[in-house]
């Protein structure tokens, strides 16, 4: 079986022209940034099941989606997807809006990130959505780690202040977006000594010396084993094809050196890896 968990989803009328700005100088030969319920659908036809959830980035990014979209592409593919709230937290009606979702639309998580909404985990706003999220059994992924949006404070990507929310809120099961990059050992630590505390390497293979040296650190600290680690594209930026073969192909790279392999069960045990067995106390039911 193979998930991904992390895929964003949008329509056209969701696209300000801030996204055109600010992905300018994203990676070359990025794939078009179009992810319609159909697009998703159909990029996804090399998985079993996908986590998708729309973005409220509207002054960072350039999109601000909303939780309606990924209702109902979840109502039209049942079978494929999952579908996790967009948490805005400056919003007045962010509460009224995560309450619509999970009771009403029947999300199963919560999607927030930190950097593009520019308030900090440890932002004292956080806290009535961070009991919401226990009191209703949702996982919270989060955008960890640098982004190519201008507007978004570096700062408040670092996976360091993921610690202090797992220890104020132990049960709380947390999932740090695309291995906190550049702070990848951050996120590893923190992932390795808090028991609900994962990562995934959504958006990686792209850089592939950075990649490579974030899975031998995960090696190094034995994560890999743990099922601490999820596989993910964050499509439409990354496709599910390039991201397996970006993982398996990592140690062309260092061949002909004395440099360590990233191993076969470390690959195997990403892409394989079960998120729903394991991101909600007692396992989702699907």
């Amino acid at each position: 079986m193979i998930v991904d968990c992390h895929v964003n989803v949008y329509e056209d009328r969701h696209v300000l022209p801030l996204l055109k700005n600010e992905t300018k100088f994203f990676r070359p030969g990025a794939p078009p940034l179009k992810a319609d319920p159909e697009t998703v659908f159909q990029g996804m036809a090399g998985v079993d099941k996908a986590i998708l959830f729309s973005l409220r980035y509207h002054d960072s990014s350039g999109i601000d989606g909303d939780d309606e979209i990924t209702a109902a592409t979840v109502a039209k593919y049942p079978g494929k997807f999952v579908g996790f709230a967009a948490l805005d937290p400056r919003r007045a009606d962010a509460m009224d809006l995560l309450e619509h979702a999970v009771i009403d639309l029947k999300l199963k998580g919560v999607k927030f990130g930190p950097i593009y909404n520019g308030v900090s985990l440890l932002d004292p706003r956080m806290e009535p959505f961070y009991k919401f999220c226990i009191r209703h059994n949702l996982p919270l992924t989060m955008h960890m780690g640098t982004t190519y949006a201008r507007n978004a404070p570096v700062d408040f990507g670092r996976p360091i202040y993921v610690e202090e929310i797992a220890l104020r809120h132990p049960e709380l099961k947390m999932i740090m977006a695309h291995m906190g990059h550049p702070w990848y050992e951050e996120c590893i630590v923190i992932a390795r000594k808090q028991p609900n505390v994962y990562c995934e390497v959504s958006a990686l293979h792209y850089r592939p010396w950075q990649y490579y040296n974030i899975l031998i650190c995960a090696q190094e600290y034995t994560i890999h084993d743990r099922n601490k680690i999820y596989f993910g594209t964050d499509f439409p930026y990354a496709g599910v094809e390039e991201s397996i073969e970006g993982l398996r192909n990592i140690n062309h790279q260092v061949e002909g050196t004395n440099l360590p392999r990233v191993s076969d069960v470390t690959m195997d045990s990403i892409i394989h890896a079960d998120p729903f067995a394991h991101w909600w106390h007692g396992g989702l039911a699907l």
